[in-house]
């Protein structure tokens, strides 16, 4: 069947109504689409969204008509302001991954590549979800946009394989970062001394992991199996880092389009979230370091990232997956993050109990906690010996205090 070529306004004659649509999120999410899906309203009919929209990057909500909902893995503010119209399932991505096979979404918005000469369209700077996906999507449509790149290592989709397409030239989703700043300067010199040459990094997203990786600019045979990737590696290129070849395996780029004109070439090979966040890949990693961050560690060793004052901002991610896939690879597992908050007022180190919202990484997942104080080594130790450890990379001004709910909490053990 010869794939449709329609007019973005017309998108209800090629996108049947009501069922489960997912569209690419993150970079990759078309303003194009987005609009189209607003404009289409009343003939969507009782349609569910769903896809991997990231907070602060993804602010569209699909919400077309009253009938409409969304199926969200990660809370973002516009998808909280839509209260019980989201239905939020917080899951790892090997879990998302399993959930969006299991519930069969019956058409896909997309954006991709031109046809290269073989035919295929590449998916470009998002390919983790899409590419596990696409096959059992009877509807796919795509926003073909000559400012994509084409990456390597997912050869995308046939474009004879796309139901209907439009074509527009539209800039990509950009982010630039959070620049470094001394406490993450201080974090990456602590942790600077754990990751060795040849090793291979998997990294969250932020100003500190960013910082880390600029801080290795010495070493040498570096690689990354990582969901993401952002501008910070185009310095470890630069210095000639990174081990020759194919040395980054990763799912999505986030960064600038200095990141994105890069992706090409050398390093960079695209893989779909069954590879990036699978535990049988993740095994079979030398040498793998991970580097993520987290809002509070208690004095357990367990970490929080969901939850905060305002409500739920985040979703589990793929910290999890990391963590679990690091144990069965014998790496490391690194959790980097201030000691305090709002100005000192607040210790990110935090008595058990304390932590805001639901449990992320627990005390088996995480090996060290970094602050700009120093390294808790939490492997091996027994509780009263973790908490000492996490009390001792705590701010200065929290640590009596600290001691002294430890103190009484341990009572209880």
């Amino acid at each position: 069947m010869t794939p449709i070529r329609f007019d973005p306004d017309a998108l209800a004659s090629v996108l049947p109504p009501g069922g489960l649509t997912y569209v690419s999120g993150s970079t990759a999410e078309s303003g194009l689409m987005a609009d189209a899906v607003m404009t289409a309203g009343l003939a969507l009919g009782a349609m569910t969204f769903t896809g991997v929209f990231i907070p602060g990057i993804n602010r569209r909500t699909y919400i077309a008509n009253d009938a409409c909902r969304m199926l969200s893995f990660f809370m973002t503010p516009e998808l909280r302001a839509l209260g019980d119209k989201v239905d939020f399932l917080p899951l790892c991505y090997e879990d998302i991954r399993h959930e969006l096979k299991r519930r069969k979404p019956a058409a896909a918005l997309f954006m991709c590549a031109p046809p290269d000469d073989g035919g295929n369209c590449s998916f470009g700077v998002q390919v983790d979800f899409l590419s596990d996906l696409w096959r059992d999507i009877p509807v796919r449509i795509a926003h073909i946009n000559p400012s994509m790149p084409v990456t390597r290592g997912c050869p995308g989709i046939p474009f004879s394989e796309i139901t209907a397409w439009c074509e527009a030239d539209r800039p990509l989703v950009e982010s630039a970062g959070d620049s470094s700043d001394a406490i993450a300067a201080a974090i990456a010199e602590h942790i600077h001394p754990y990751i060795g040459d040849g090793s291979t990094l998997q990294f969250g997203v932020g100003k500190i992991p960013g910082t880390v990786l600029r801080r290795l600019t010495d070493r040498r045979g570096l690689r990354m199996h990582s969901g993401l990737v952002d501008d910070a590696v185009l310095d470890l290129i630069a210095a000639d880092a990174m081990a020759p070849g194919a040395s980054a395996t990763v799912g999505v780029a986030v960064g600038s389009r200095r990141l994105y004109d890069a992706l090409g070439a050398d390093p960079f090979l695209f893989a779909p979230v069954s590879v990036t966040h699978g535990a049988a890949a993740i095994a079979k990693l030398e040498k793998f370091v991970t580097i993520n961050s987290a809002l509070e560690i208690d004095l357990f060793g367990q970490g929080y990232s969901e939850l905060q004052p305002g409500g739920l901002m985040s979703g589990p991610g793929g910290a999890s997956d990391y963590a679990r896939g690091a144990r069965l690879a014998g790496g490391l597992r690194i959790i980097a993050l201030p000691s305090d908050g709002k100005k000192g007022s607040l210790s990110r180190i935090i008595a058990p109990g304390r932590g805001r919202g639901p449990v992320l990484l627990g005390r088996m997942d995480i090996d060290l906690v970094v602050t700009e104080h120093g390294v808790a080594d939490l492997r091996a130790k027994g509780y009263d010996a973790r908490a000492e450890a996490l009390i001792a990379v705590a701010a200065p001004q929290f640590r009596d205090a600290l001691g002294q709910e430890w103190a009484e909490f341990r009572r209880q053990l």
